[in-house]
């Protein structure tokens, strides 16, 4: 059904690997000429294991009913940036709250099915809250490094509910990522950071779903941190592409933070390779990642189809989220923002035709990171116990 292949040397593997030798990333290739694709896409019952027959699992999937995620008309932010079509995908209504679960619920079905006892992954806190969740419904020990102090709380929270355990580095989360992957071979965990090959696997559906609800949208814009959704949902419609069940290929359009922008640096500069932000800084934690396993991937998702990427200042990442929540009732956390952020600046810019439809992907809720939300909105107003004093407080 596939092959687990070096995206850099061509090598195969086999499937407890993540990297090949010659340190290229490893990618499932799926041997689309033998499979029997037993879906339609016609927008009926959308889910991630709708699409069952080109994910490569073999038993039956640890799911919580992930995916089948909202695709929002979104009618005032069209006006705004003065393009004819755009959406929303939500992705924040997946089970844990990020589009982490589309790929969970592919990469611990996995450990299932390899006979791991235990998972583990390095996180910026929505692959732990994530991972967690799925390997509780799997009956997994799951263990968790984060950079500590540097974590949204609504997400730590999350890891520590679900029972994992929590263990804070002092260090950022490259620093978490490296002493995780080597703490895995010693102990014999089963990885689930994205460079585990089979995580990308369940976010691609992402771009199944979307074409499945309104067809190849002429532009995706989504967030970058790690790059893992990039690449895997320029892999889903390249899948999609090849099996001639779509007929062309949306520029996929990377979007990462001022403080965190590596891929945004080689793209301007015209490489295939980054060179890493040494200390990352951004209020959107979720893509403060200075070294992105995945970049490689990413920029040939971008190349590969004449995209963008682009950077935002922190400013205009909550400018972006405060319009999305105020102006379409859609909350997200920072992040999930820069998506949005990111179409707004490269509009303004003329970088977009105004002819095209465009799915921006907003990746975690708003409640994820609270605590911002009353930092840069401000704490409720306090008043007496009394109508007088509600009635004075509204009229002002």
């Amino acid at each position: 059904m596939y092959q687990l292949r070096c995206i850099e040397c061509g090598r195969e593997w086999s499937d407890e690997h993540y990297t090949c030798e010659c340190g290229g990333l490893l990618e499932v290739r799926l041997n689309l000429d033998e499979i029997d694709v037993d879906f339609r896409l016609d927008g009926k019952n959308i889910t991630v294991w709708k699409y069952r027959s080109l994910l490569p699992v073999k038993i039956d999937p640890v799911t919580l009913r992930e995916g089948g995620t909202p695709l929002y008309r979104a009618e005032r932010l069209e006006k705004e940036v003065g393009v004819r079509r755009v959406y929303v995908k939500h992705e924040g209504l997946n089970p844990s709250g990020s589009f982490k679960d589309r790929g969970m619920t592919v990469g611990v079905t996995k450990a299932i099915e390899l006979g791991k006892r235990a998972v583990a992954c390095a996180s910026t806190g929505n692959t732990s809250a994530s991972m967690a969740m799925y390997a509780a419904k799997a009956g997994l020990n799951a263990y968790v490094l984060l950079p500590a102090g540097k974590v949204a709380l609504g997400k730590v929270a999350q890891a520590l509910m679900h029972g994992a355990k929590v263990i804070g580095i002092k260090g950022n989360f490259d620093d978490a990522l490296r002493i995780v992957r080597e703490v895995c071979e010693k102990e014999g965990l089963y990885l689930l950071n994205s460079v585990n090959p089979f995580r990308p696997e369940g976010q691609k559906t992402i771009a199944y779903e979307v074409a499945d609800e309104i067809g190849v949208p002429d532009r995706v814009v989504l967030p970058v941190g790690n790059a893992g959704n990039i690449s895997a949902i320029y892999k889903g419609f390249r899948e999609l592409y090849e099996i001639g069940m779509i007929d062309k290929m949306p520029k996929m359009t990377g979007i990462q933070a001022e403080g965190a922008a590596p891929i945004y640096r080689a793209f301007k500069e015209g490489k295939d390779y980054i060179e890493p932000f040494e200390n990352p800084e951004t209020i959107a934690t979720a893509i403060r990642i200075g070294n992105p396993v995945n970049a490689r991937k990413a920029l040939r998702a971008i190349y590969n189809t004449d995209g963008l990427a682009e950077i935002v200042s922190d400013s205009e990442i909550i400018e972006a989220q405060k319009f999305l929540a105020a102006k379409e009732g859609i909350g997200v956390e920072p992040a999930s923002a820069s998506s949005v952020a990111g179409l707004r600046k490269l509009a303004a810019n003329g970088m977009i035709d105004p002819d095209e439809t465009i799915v921006c992907v907003v990746t975690g809720n708003l409640l994820k990171d609270p605590e911002t939300v009353v930092r840069v909105c401000g704490e409720p107003t306090e008043v007496d116990a009394s109508v007088k004093s509600v009635i004075e407080k509204i009229r002002s």
